[in-house]
């Protein structure tokens, strides 16, 4: 058994092997002001541009938490012809040192992007510019080429869906049987494709909202998360479920008999947009480090609860976590729009 302290340790020490993120990359813009007055034309607030910036979402989301960590995070998707997609790989490659050569370029689909308006901490518009039609067959076939060529190097492989047309039921099949037979662990973040007898993946982190859709059972208590977990490991053949309930916390369902809720580890709740990426990140390293998956999974929650106090999509550092696991709430954070520090550890 490896427990987070050692995971940490060994993700330090470069004793990792890579971490693969396969799935659907986005652009998360910010755009920041202040409202002071409603609009004379129409009943909306005017917000007085203030500043922008822009980081990665989705599954470049997952990348930057592995990277914040420590670990060495390999990127696997697809982005448009366009300026978002160039920023896209700026950010990954310039900007964080990671590789994007398995980024693909489509010029036929735009990169996603969601633009969202800020004011006084509080969001008040998102727009959103994407298509969400399936890959070709040919840059399907391209992007499953990739990842089968640097299996070898990888410790793990996360599959981050936004359905935004990279994921779908026949690739993941493709990748799932290739990791199998290369024993890699794959952590499957699922948003849409059909998961019936999917195989045995050895984690699936739907949130409440999600594990409700796949499983058709309500989940809002730790013994309706167990039925819908126990559901789900039926109708999938998974190893092993770990549903995200926010403010609620995690809970684990394992096809072994091990049930196992943990309450969230953060007092105070902003933002858990990016929550789940960050589950997925710590997941994917501390497997990769020979963690058990309820270890893996207490980490992972210890790390959600750092990043669900930060305004935005927000990483973990090592630092932050290293705190949190000797008892000492982290007060200094790397997230943008840090509104206040946490206090406690449950």
């Amino acid at each position: 058994m490896r427990d987070g302290k050692t995971v940490l340790k060994e993700i330090a020490l470069g004793r990792v092997a890579q971490i693969g993120v396969f799935g659907d990359y986005m652009l998360d813009e910010y755009v920041l002001g202040n409202v002071t007055r409603i609009s004379p034309e129409s009943p909306v607030p005017v917000v007085e541009h203030q500043s922008r910036y822009s980081t990665l979402g989705g599954a470049g989301n997952v990348v930057m938490n592995i990277r914040s960590l420590g670990g060495a995070p390999l990127p696997f998707g697809l982005v448009g012809n366009d300026m978002a997609g160039h920023t896209v790989k700026r950010l990954l490659q310039e900007d964080s040192g990671v590789s994007s050569e398995h980024i693909l370029v489509d010029s036929d689909r735009p990169t996603t992007v969601k633009t969202r308006i800020i004011a006084h901490h509080q969001q008040l518009l998102r727009i959103d510019s994407e298509s969400k039609a399936a890959m070709a067959a040919e840059v399907q076939a391209r992007m499953i080429a990739s990842v089968r060529s640097e299996l070898p190097q990888l410790g793990s492989l996360v599959v981050s869906d936004y359905d935004k047309g990279v994921v779908n039921r026949a690739a993941f099949d493709e990748l799932l049987k290739a990791c199998l037979e290369s024993a890699v662990p794959v952590i499957l973040d699922p948003k849409a494709f059909d998961l019936t007898g999917v195989g045995p993946i050895t984690v699936i982190t739907p949130n409440e909202k999600e594990a409700e859709g796949f499983s058709g059972f309500r989940v809002d208590s730790d013994g309706s998360a167990e039925i819908a977990g126990r559901a789900l490991l039926a109708r999938t053949g998974a190893r092993n479920i770990l549903i995200t309930r926010g403010e609620h916390g995690m809970s684990l369902v394992s096809a072994d008999g091990c049930i196992a809720h943990m309450p969230t580890q953060s007092k105070d709740v902003y933002d858990v947009t990016g929550a789940g990426d960050t589950v997925a990140a710590v997941l994917a390293l501390a497997l990769a480090a020979g963690a058990n998956v309820l270890d893996a999974a207490q980490l992972a929650n210890t790390a959600a609860g750092i990043v669900v106090g930060k305004m935005g999509t927000a990483t973990v550092t090592q630092e932050e976590l290293s705190s949190a696991l000797a008892g000492s709430w982290p007060n200094a954070t790397s997230g943008r729009m840090r509104l206040r520090a946490q206090a406690g550890l449950l």
